[in-house]
């Protein structure tokens, strides 16, 4: 089924099934195509956060926020990368800083322009498509000077919602792929000491005191289990099996898998905020500036798709 409902103001739309209990997924295409709600058996799946309002005039994240053209942060403001100068002037681009001033979570956060290409039911789901013609945005083009356009794919089949992203770049050169999203979960009606987490990583990106990949790689392991009074802001290698990213607890089970296009993933579970975020990377946090084999150049005429899962379920 397809609907629409209005979310802070904002239209969304909805796709649903009545699959595990009933599943019901809503997207904002005048603020960057968010998705803003994810609910189950009538539950609030998403970290709300400081609301949608807060998105659009903040760029306060929430809900599943694409950040693009990168994920996290970046060192600098001014960089050479792809043969091309980026220039990000804040005062020219609105987008978030983090506390040291940098640059965080790319140029798209709460974006208009976005164009619906379709929403409509499918024999056994829905689906929502949306394009981005970022070459036709005079003040992104200045601080991201490179010519695509951009495609974003939702789709709810049975219990489980996946979302594509696909970047095709113009015939004038290549374009740096460092995208991301950002799925804020959360489990309603249970403590977060109780949640039940599963990290499927081995190996680690050492950050240092910015939160910047030092280069340095170790092995890691992540107990499964009780989230406890654990937290997590940490780089990884995405797990090489595709094995999903899990989250349960009183019933309920949320699994994220990454099913192509994101060979890097970070984990974020705060102290003072009942969400996780299972993050889907197409390459580390600063890759623009850092460059170098980890960061993925889309020559002219190409196109880089990505897309992970979200599967909902009653947990044994």
């Amino acid at each position: 089924m397809i609907g629409a409902r209005v979310v802070d103001g904002h239209p969304a739309l909805t796709l649903a099934t009545f699959a595990a209990g009933g599943i019901e997924a809503a997207f904002v295409p005048g603020a960057g195509m968010v998705g803003c709600s994810l609910r189950h058996r009538g539950a609030e799946l998403l970290g709300q956060r400081r609301g949608l309002r807060a998105y659009v005039a903040e760029r306060a994240t929430m809900g599943i926020p694409l950040l693009y053209p990168w994920a996290n942060r970046v060192a600098r403001r001014r960089f050479v990368v792809a043969g091309r100068e980026v220039v990000i002037d804040p005062q020219a681009t609105p987008l978030r800083l983090d506390a040291d001033g940098l640059p965080m979570h790319g140029l798209l956060t709460a974006a208009t322009g976005w164009e619906v290409e379709h929403h409509e039911p499918l024999a056994d789901g829905a689906a929502l498509a949306a394009r981005f013609d970022f070459a036709a945005h005079e003040e992104l083009m200045a601080a991201f000077p490179f010519e695509h356009e951009l495609r974003f794919e939702a789709t709810l089949v049975g219990p489980t919602l996946t979302i594509a992203t696909t970047v095709r770049a113009s015939d004038d050169g290549p374009v740096p792929i460092a995208f991301g999203y950002h799925p804020y979960l959360r489990l309603p009606g249970v403590a977060r000491e109780d949640w039940h987490v599963e990290v499927p990583v081995r190996e680690q990106l050492r950050l240092d005191s910015q939160m910047l990949p030092t280069g340095e790689r170790v092995n890691a392991e992540v107990h499964a289990g009780r989230l406890g009074a654990r937290t997590f802001d940490d780089a990884f290698v995405a797990p090489a099996d595709g094995a999903p990213f899990v989250l349960s607890g009183d019933g309920r089970r949320i699994e994220l898998a990454f099913l192509g296009g994101y060979p890097y993933a970070q984990v974020f579970a705060p102290a003072d905020d009942d969400v996780i975020a299972f993050e889907p990377m197409t390459a580390p946090t600063n890759a623009l500036v850092d460059g170098g084999a980890e960061l993925p150049l889309l020559a002219p005429g190409d196109s880089y798709e990505a897309s992970f899962s979200i599967t909902l379920a009653d947990a044994a």
